[in-house]
């Protein structure tokens, strides 16, 4: 089993004692971290070192985190192909237009709306972790050779 955490829209400068707390918390057992997009700066990343990282940018991201980062991605985890995207510009019908802009992929990750979404737009997996530091929401999703799962988590739930 793979095991991938996601978040998205942590519109942070920096990564803070509280964030970097959080999310070794969250994601002490993640393989893989996605981040999709408004980190703002890259440091927000370095929580994260040693684990490997698949990132795109959002509308509030630094000029040089653009410059950097892509405003979207395609990869393979396992049998699975997912499509990684922030979503500003895709505000109305969101997962329909996402869905026309990468089908046929397996699972849909993107951000920016801050609400949590995890849910099958037919066959794919559509994901949205929510805003790890306004909603404190996350997601983790599990990938086995035949299934690709995920849940959406509150930070408080946390002992």
């Amino acid at each position: 089993m793979i095991t991938i955490g996601v978040l998205s829209d942590t519109h942070l400068i920096q990564a803070d004692k509280w964030f970097s707390k959080k999310a070794q918390q969250c994601f002490a057992d993640a393989d893989i971290i996605l981040h999709a997009g408004d980190l703002t700066s890259l440091s927000v990343l370095e929580p994260f070192a040693g684990k490997t990282i698949h990132a795109v940018h959002g509308n509030m991201c630094s000029p040089q985190t653009r410059k950097i980062l892509p405003v979207s991605k395609i990869f393979t985890v396992g049998n699975f192909r997912i499509a990684l995207i922030h979503g500003a510009g895709y505000m109305h019908n969101i997962e329909d237009r996402l869905y026309d802009a990468f089908a046929p992929v397996d699972c849909i990750v993107y951000g920016h709306t801050h609400r949590p979404v995890c849910q099958r737009y037919g066959p794919t997996l559509m994901v949205n972790p929510g805003s790890f530091t306004a909603t404190g929401t996350y997601a983790i999703i599990t990938v086995e050779q035949n299934s690709i799962k995920a849940r959406i988590y509150s930070i408080g739930d946390l002992l």
